[in-house]
C-alpha cells in the first residue's frame, strides 16, 4: 500500500513543476517528477504510483498514443492530463476510451490541485475496500470452519447421546425404546402446544432422551428389583432427576435440557419431586414431558403388569388433569388422534424382540 503513496509528475516546464511539487507537497504524498513522458514510462515500470500528473508539453507526437503506452494494463495509477485542448470532442474521447482520467487547464491549480486529492483519496478508498474484502473473506472462511466443525460436533454430540440412552434403555429390556419413545412423544405435544422453533424443539429431544440419566447412579438391585421397593430404595430411586441434573451441568446445556431433567416427576398440584414445584412454576417443556413420559409408562410392559391401550392411557391421563397433568396440556395430547400415538411407539420400539433375544443369548 505504501509504494502507491506517491504521485509522478512528468513536465517539461521546470520552473512549472517546481511549483507543482511545493503546492502537492501538502498532500503528504511522496512526490517524483521528470520532464519527458518517455522517461516516466520507464520509471513506471519499475516503480508503483498512485497519480501521474501530466503536461500535454512532456508529450511528443500523438498524445493519444503516447498516453495509451504510458498506462499498461493492471498499472493501477490515476492520470491526469495538464493540456489546453482547443477541441471538446478530443478531451470527451480520451476521457471515454479511459486513456485519462481528468484533465485539467495547466494554468487552473485549483482544479489541478482538487484533480489529483481526487485521485489519492479514491485510491485510498480502493486500498481500504481491498483490505475490507480481504477481512471479510477471512472471516467468512473462518466462520465456515467453525459452521462445519459445530454442525460435526453436534453430530458427534448427538450419536455419543443416543448410544447412551440405548445403553441406559438396556439395562432394563423392559423399558427398552423409552427414551427415544418420550422424545417422539414430548416434541410432538410441544408442536401442538404451538413451540415451532427448531432450536427449542431440538433441545427438547435432547431432555427427554436424557431425562433418565441420574439412573446410571441407581444400582441395579433397585432398578431391577423384581419386590416392592423399600422406602430407603425409594428415597433412592427419587434422587435420580438431581443425580442426572448434576451430571450433565457443567456440560452447559441449554436450559430445557436441564429442566426436563430435574423437573420431569414435577406434579401440577405439587406433589411432585425433588422441589414439590406446582403449576406454572414448573417450566412448560417439564410440564410437557410429564404428561409424554407417563404415556408411555401406562402402554408399555412393565414387570409388575402388562400393558394398556391407548385408550385406556387417555382415560388416565385426562383424570389426571389439574392434579398430576396441567390441562392446558392434556387438551392438546387429547386433540390428537390416538393412531398418531400408537404410530410413534410402534416406529420406536420395533426393535425390542431382538433386544429381548439378545439378553436371553447374553444370559444363556
Amino acid at each position: 500500500m505504501q509504494n502507491h503513496k506517491k504521485i509522478l509528475l512528468v513536465d517539461k516546464n521546470t520552473r512549472r513543476r517546481n511549483f507543482l511539487r511545493r503546492m502537492l507537497s501538502e498532500t503528504q504524498v511522496s512526490i517524483e517528477d521528470m520532464s519527458s513522458i518517455e522517461e516516466a514510462s520507464g520509471r513506471l515500470q519499475k516503480n508503483s504510483y498512485a497519480v501521474a500528473l501530466v503536461s500535454q508539453t512532456a508529450i511528443e507526437g500523438d498524445a493519444p498514443d503516447s498516453l495509451k503506452r504510458f498506462r499498461p494494463q493492471k498499472s493501477g495509477h490515476s492520470i491526469i492530463l495538464m493540456a489546453k485542448l482547443q477541441n471538446p470532442g478530443a478531451a470527451v474521447a480520451l476521457l471515454e476510451e479511459g486513456i485519462v482520467d481528468h484533465i485539467t487547464s495547466p494554468g487552473d491549480l485549483s482544479a489541478v490541485y482538487s484533480a489529483v486529492k481526487n485521485e489519492l483519496d479514491k485510491m485510498k478508498l480502493l486500498m481500504s475496500h481491498k483490505s475490507s474484502l480481504k477481512k471479510i473473506r477471512k472471516l467468512q472462511e473462518e466462520r465456515r470452519k467453525d459452521l462445519k466443525k459445530a454442525a460435526d460436533l453436534e453430530e458427534i454430540y448427538d450419536s455419543t447421546l443416543e448410544n447412551l440412552m440405548t445403553a441406559l434403555d438396556l439395562r432394563d429390556v423392559e423399558t427398552f425404546g423409552h427414551s427415544k419413545t418420550v422424545a417422539r412423544y414430548t416434541q410432538l405435544l410441544a408442536r401442538v402446544l404451538g413451540i415451532a422453533d427448531d432450536g427449542k424443539l431440538d433441545n427438547i429431544r435432547k431432555g427427554s432422551l436424557l431425562h433418565d440419566v441420574g439412573k446410571i447412579a441407581i444400582p441395579d438391585s433397585i432398578l431391577k428389583k423384581p419386590r416392592p421397593l423399600t422406602s430407603r430404595e425409594w428415597e433412592k430411586i427419587r434422587m435420580h432427576p438431581v443425580l442426572g441434573y448434576g451430571l450433565i451441568k457443567e456440560i452447559k446445556l441449554l436450559d430445557e435440557v436441564g429442566n426436563i431433567i430435574l423437573y420431569h416427576h414435577e406434579r401440577y398440584d405439587g406433589k411432585g419431586y425433588p422441589e414439590k414445584l406446582k403449576k406454572d412454576k414448573i417450566p412448560l417443556e417439564s410440564r410437557i414431558f410429564a404428561l409424554a413420559d407417563a404415556l408411555d409408562a401406562i402402554t408399555s410392559h412393565r414387570p409388575y403388569r402388562k400393558e394398556r391401550s391407548f385408550s385406556i392411557a387417555r382415560k388416565e391421563i385426562q383424570a389426571g388433569s389439574g392434579t398430576q397433568f396441567d390441562p392446558e396440556i392434556v387438551e392438546a395430547f387429547s386433540a390428537v388422534d390416538m393412531d398418531t400415538w400408537e404410530k410413534i411407539r410402534y416406529e420406536t420400539t420395533r426393535l425390542i424382540p431382538q433386544a429381548e433375544n439378545f439378553v436371553s443369548l447374553r444370559e444363556s
